[in-house]
């Protein structure tokens, strides 16, 4: 599925160099935006990354944030937030929905080279972009660079081990190794917590759509028949690094 182009000023590209596709949103950001809404209606993760390192009056870097959905959450509490995301389309929505927000700023910008001066953030996230394990070490020294003493570093991701979710995952994606991406991230000297999250949508019709565009069609055709209302498990996994 082709999704629409959005217009953009400049002569920003529609995706950064260097920038891993993400389909789920670059293709359909319009249903990638119900998942956001769906997800995590206890606001677990959030609390769970605050627990470890509060961002009250801090520098926020949101990495891969898309349509900038969870910037103004961050915005209440922190001083100053600043969006990354490699997709020009995205970018500008991010723009357009902060644009009332004088303490939050969107970047066209990969994980690996961050348009940021050393020692300058506070807390860094990462939620379901771009940190998954090997291949991801570039990303990482950007995070060593940017990120200041006493700040902290945090990415959520689905944890495929556990439960229907993470079958589907591993069935969409038989490549994955999720014991190599443990290993990887234990070697970094990273810490790790399950995050027992869920999703629940007001419409039939909304929790089909997010699963169509997560998985491949005989998997999301399973995942759909498997899945009984409006409501789904969604286990994923916290990790951070305090610097």
């Amino acid at each position: 599925m082709q999704r629409r182009s959005h217009r953009y000023g400049g002569d920003m590209p529609r995706f950064m160099q260097g920038a891993i596709p993400s389909p789920n949103i670059w293709n359909t950001p319009h249903v990638y935006e119900l998942e956001n809404r769906a997800v995590d209606p206890d606001g677990q993760a959030d609390a769970a990354m605050a627990a470890i390192r509060p961002w009250d009056g801090a520098t926020v870097l949101d990495i891969g944030c898309g349509s900038g959905y969870h910037l103004p959450s961050l915005s209440a509490a922190a001083a100053r937030v600043i969006g990354v995301e490699p997709h020009g389309d995205l970018v500008e929505l991010a723009r357009r929905r902060c644009r009332p927000l004088p303490n939050v700023e969107v970047h066209a910008a990969v994980a690996q080279a961050l348009p940021l001066p050393d020692a300058s953030v506070d807390v860094a996230v990462a939620r379901w972009a771009y940190f998954f394990g090997p291949s991801c070490e570039p990303g990482l020294a950007e995070l060593s660079r940017v990120v200041r003493r006493g700040g902290a570093a945090f990415v959520i991701d689905l944890d495929a081990t556990r439960g229907a979710f993470g079958r589907w995952f591993s069935q969409t994606v038989p490549t994955h190794s999720a014991r190599s991406v443990e290993d990887f991230w234990s070697r970094q000297g990273w810490q790790s917590r399950p995050l027992d999250l869920r999703m629940s949508f007001e419409r039939r019709a909304d929790l089909e759509a997010v699963l169509r565009i997560e998985f491949t069609p005989a998997i999301a055709d399973r995942a759909i028949a498997e899945t009984p209302g409006l409501e789904l498990a969604y286990p994923n996994v916290l990790r951070w690094k305090l610097f």
